[in-house]
């Protein structure tokens, strides 16, 4: 049977090509024999501080711990002391009646806590709050506690909307009377809270900040140090070795219709799983992601109707004999599509992991989702409400699919009901998938309207309330913020287990960190610092 007759793929596309090319293959942060002392010299400094949380341990001194805590967290090395700083939080919990009278003692065990899973009541803010219901303080890290402790509110609790309210109008009066630092420190709260931020992107910041503190550790400070860069060693060489397959495949077929950014989907990826045993991890996600982005671009930017109507019917068929009826470039995407999943199922089964074989279903339901988009495209559907729009819209913005190859990723923790869970698009995953939707939508809005394209959020809320852009996007934060509330809750509910709830959640820090200016995905150049920060130069 011979292949339908299909437009012509070389089209011109906008996309900017990849800004680091074959740059990681020839990149080496250090040599072999630097690398081993590295970790020769990480390894004693990890004894060391070890000592210092142990001894924490033993103390009655409850500022020294939370601050203790944070400073691992901010400088990247909590994850070597999951259980010792797991303890530590356990024995901060106490009742609402000995929070005592300290705000920032206050604010920042309920921040620790909350974000670790406990449900600490709101109610420990009254105290602070005077006969007008604002909180006196006029103390700045008191207050920057404060805000950062607010963002861990779920639907209702009226004490951390108004805290959020006071503080960031306290806070943006102090500005310009602050010491530089400090000034730089209340900025990057105020742009993004502390528990919205992406780990890896808040270490690079924070460790050059903590050295200059007066009172840092220096222990802790050279553990960090040596710690950023055996990662960043780590992911160098998983980055050389994805760009050698990278350019393998794009050599197989023309992919002008799409956009190159191997570099930033390792990056995206790294935002969710970022500890050193999960390199292959890494490696896999970074190649599935790559296929969600070609779905992403082929379907909803490039293909005609037939074009995506075949596609999707060979990826539903999935095999070889299925590419036969497929024109030469499509095939050859198709054929290499199949064959990586086909390997990384493979890989997963040699190191014994029990959900291999869902990751070829997770592809075509990918397939699938984005296809149901081409439908609503061909038949000019106009949502009339936005939840009307997201109610199709979530499903087709592949975060579900992502959440589940991340799990699946992870190993024995994954159980086949967790995998059957996330499907159902839980309350936690819909509402990381609004975060990345509609932060999408707000920034890409007038870019993809351009051309022939499904109707936005944007789009959409301005035809229902009646409104301008602008004061739409006003609408739809609303709609994030209380996405949000609804992460944090679902995180203190704890129905599966915290590993899981926080890699959702840090999908969501991933999303709002690409989205929060404009979309750096497909206009990568604002990325470029960012990624030269953390892949090229040591600390």
């Amino acid at each position: 049977m011979a292949a339908p007759v299909i437009a012509d793929l070389h089209k011109p596309r906008p996309y900017t090509p990849s800004l680091w090319g074959d740059f990681f293959l020839n990149h080496n942060p250090c040599t072999p024999s630097q690398y081993l002392a590295m970790k020769e010299k990480a390894g004693i400094k990890k004894e060391r501080v070890r000592k210092i949380i142990l001894a924490a341990g033993s103390s009655s001194d409850l500022s020294m711990k939370l601050e203790l805590v944070d400073t691992l967290q901010r400088t990247g090395v909590a994850y070597h002391f999951g259980e010792e700083i797991q303890e530590l939080l356990h024995g901060m919990q106490v009742d609402e009646q000995s929070f005592g009278d300290d705000l920032h003692i206050t604010a920042s065990r309920f921040y620790l806590l909350r974000k670790h899973g406990y449900n600490v009541s709101p109610d420990v803010f009254l105290k602070f709050r005077d006969d007008r219901g604002n909180f006196a303080s006029n103390d700045v890290n008191s207050l920057l506690a404060l805000y950062n402790a607010a963002y861990l509110r779920t639907r209702g609790e009226e004490v951390l909307d108004d805290a959020i309210i006071f503080t960031k109008s306290r806070l943006q009066c102090m500005l310009e009377h602050l010491e530089p630092w400090l000034a730089e420190e209340v900025r990057c709260t105020l742009e993004t809270p502390s528990f919205r931020r992406v780990d890896r992107v808040e270490t690079r910041r924070y460790i050059p900040a903590y050295e200059k503190k007066s009172t840092r550790d220096e222990e802790i400070l050279e553990f960090a140090k040596f710690d950023f860069n055996i990662l960043q060693t780590l992911y160098c060489e998983e980055l050389k070795a994805l760009t050698i397959w990278w350019k393998d495949f794009k050599s197989q077929m023309d992919i002008k219709f799409a956009r190159d950014r191997m570099v930033e989907l390792h990056f995206w990826i790294l935002g969710v799983v970022y500890e050193p045993q999960y390199s292959y991890s890494r490696v896999m996600l970074t190649k599935l992601l790559i296929f969600v982005s070609l779905f992403d671009d082929f379907y909803d930017n490039y293909s005609t109707t037939e074009e995506s109507n075949i596609f999707t019917a060979a990826m539903e068929r999935w095999g070889e004999q299925a590419a036969e009826n497929l024109p030469a470039n499509l095939k050859a995407l198709y054929i290499n599509i199949l064959n990586t999943t086909n390997d990384i199922e493979e890989e997963l089964k040699h190191r014994k992991n029990k959900n291999a074989e869902s990751v070829k279903g997770l592809v075509i339901h990918t397939a699938k989702c984005y296809h149901a988009e081409v439908k609503w495209r061909d038949e000019h559907y106009i949502p009339t409400s936005v939840e009307e729009h997201l109610q199709i819209s979530v499903r087709s913005s592949a975060c579900m699919q992502i959440i589940s190859f991340v799990f699946i990723s992870l190993g024995d923790v994954t159980t086949r009901e967790v995998l059957e869970w996330a499907l159902t698009y839980p309350k936690i995953i819909r509402s990381v998938c609004i975060v990345g939707r509609i932060g999408n939508d707000m920034v890409s809005h007038e870019r993809e309207q351009i051309s022939q394209h499904v109707t936005s959020t944007v789009q959409t809320c301005t035809k229902e309330h009646g409104i301008a852009v602008a004061e739409a996007n006003e609408k739809l934060k609303v709609i994030i913020e209380e996405a949000w509330m609804d992460i944090v809750c679902e995180c203190l509910h704890k129905k599966q287990p915290m590993v899981l709830l926080e890699k959702a959640t840090d999908l969501a820090r991933t999303m709002d960190f690409m989205y929060k200016r404009e979309d750096a995905y497909t206009l990568p150049s604002s990325l470029k610092e960012t990624l030269t920060s953390l892949y090229v130069n040591y600390i």
